[in-house]
């Protein structure tokens, strides 16, 4: 489609695992048209006196991270201030910033409200870390891993748009080698569905004893922070199938009432399978260079699930609902799909 429609060779996909794409873009659909990455640095930042990077850096599920953005150091205060406001969306409590103003002067050619949590050798080590030079400017995210993946990802992307460093080209990619699971409260929810097969050589035992760090065997193709297609090779085996449902909560009783189908016929043997589905309208979207999916959908719903051309949801007659089985809960006559009914 790209080659015919528009004279674009993507050439051979790059892969990207999973966790590499959290570590260096907070993502896992990086955008790598844009050339800056996180840089972790809670190693650096374990023994200072501030608790806001000394807490995250002394927990196992925290993390501190830094954003080197090239030439940001003209940002006014009220403009970073912004970005702080920016990264509150996503659950970050505060956006520490360091501009890097003239390397040969030492901590006093750095300008930060931070600094003076900091010694001139710390400093120093994370300027170092984040390959800064003068004129950068360096911002931080440090909380739980999650909510400063989420938060410096975004305002990654957000600083590359507003500087103009996000580059007029396509960058395609895989990303595989997703967990299985994460754990939410002490439940463990599948990451892609509980269908999806773990890596080649995890057995049915190995993953119900340590689902943490199983790998699934899911990917996702990713094209200009744009998510085209994901996929995965199913599961296959009974045994698997049964021992993921008990890992996500589902007793056997539950999973023979619900899933009895399946879990029956995989004891006959089923063969290896897998695939992906593409979403066309996303990629209609980035040919088209639409803003939006809605641009390039023939019939676009309303948030109300409302098509407006078709006149969708429409009143459905009663006798359509008698055969369907179907009584109204407040009586009277038609009902609209986004009605309430048993």
């Amino acid at each position: 489609l790209f080659v015919s429609m528009l004279d674009v060779d993507l050439g051979e996909f790059p892969q990207m695992t999973y966790a590499e794409a959290m570590r260096l873009y907070g993502s896992d659909k990086p955008d790598l048209r844009n050339p800056m990455q996180l840089v972790d640095v809670a190693d650096l930042l374990k023994d200072v006196e501030f608790k806001v990077f000394s807490g995250p850096a002394n927990d196992e599920k925290g993390r501190v991270a830094v954003l080197c953005v090239p030439g940001g150091a003209k940002l006014s205060r009220k403009q970073i201030d912004d970005y702080g406001k920016y990264v509150g969306i996503y659950g970050a409590k505060g956006l520490a910033w360091m501009k890097v103003n003239d390397l040969s002067t030492g901590l006093e050619g750095l300008q930060s409200p931070i600094l003076k949590f900091l010694n001139e050798d710390v400093a120093k080590a994370v300027v170092e870390r984040a390959a800064a030079q003068d004129g950068d400017l360096i911002l931080f995210g440090a909380d739980k891993a999650n909510v400063v993946c989420e938060a410096m990802g975004a305002l990654r992307l957000k600083v590359g748009e507003d500087l103009g460093l996000v580059s007029d080209e396509w960058k395609p990619l895989w990303v595989v080698d997703f967990p299985m699971f994460e754990e939410v409260d002490g439940q463990f929810h599948a990451i892609h569905h509980p269908f999806t097969a773990p890596v080649a050589g995890v057995t049915a035992e190995q993953l119900e004893a340590s689902p943490e760090g199983v790998l699934s065997n899911a990917y996702d193709m990713v094209l200009n922070v744009c998510e085209l297609g994901g996929g995965s090779v199913r599961i296959h085996k009974q045994d698997m199938q049964a021992a993921i449902f008990r890992i996500l909560n589902i007793s056997d009783e539950e999973a023979q009432d619900k899933f009895g189908f399946l879990l029956d016929s995989l004891k006959w043997g089923a063969p290896p399978h897998g695939g992906i589905a593409f979403g066309l309208d996303r990629i209609v979207t980035l040919m088209c260079g639409a803003s939006s999916i809605r641009d390039v959908i023939a019939f676009p719903k309303t948030q109300r699930g409302q098509d407006l051309l078709t006149g969708a949801p429409s009143a459905v007659p009663d006798a359509q609902l008698r055969d369907l089985h179907i009584r109204l809960r407040g009586g009277g006559k038609g009902v609209t799909s986004n009605q309430k009914s048993d």
